[in-house]
């Protein structure tokens, strides 16, 4: 049986906020928009001659509703790799002003979401 080893390359963190609407699956790829944003991965096609597609990306988004968390969506925002995607409780839901023009369908509520992303290798 082969052992393989997973190393993490880079953490990076990012924050997404829905403003209207309520969304945790806006502010979630909102987050991890953020968070992928502040990298560039350079290094592991030039120093380590890792190809891209091989990487194992993973996305932790912390959200008020976890469980309406759209995996597939998630991924969609991230560009390269083995991807993962995990919905966890927290965030945040602060009050803000309802505006029904502007997409609320809930309540006054301002939708924030925390996002982890790490990218590791073989």
């Amino acid at each position: 049986m082969e052992v393989i080893f997973i190393k993490r390359y880079i953490v990076e963190f990012g924050y997404g906020v829905d403003l209207h609407g309520q969304d945790v699956n806006k502010a979630a790829q909102k987050a991890v928009k953020d968070a992928i944003s502040h990298s560039c991965l350079c290094g592991l096609e030039e120093i380590l001659g890792v190809n891209l597609d091989e990487v194992i990306v993973e996305a932790i988004v912390a959200v008020s509703r976890p469980e309406e968390i759209d995996e597939e969506g998630i991924k969609a925002v991230l560009p390269i790799g083995q991807k993962y995607v995990k919905a966890v409780k927290g965030g945040l839901k602060v009050p803000g002003i309802k505006e029904p023009q502007f997409g609320d369908t809930e309540d006054d509520s301002i939708e924030v979401a925390v996002a982890c992303v790490t990218v590791s290798i073989k």
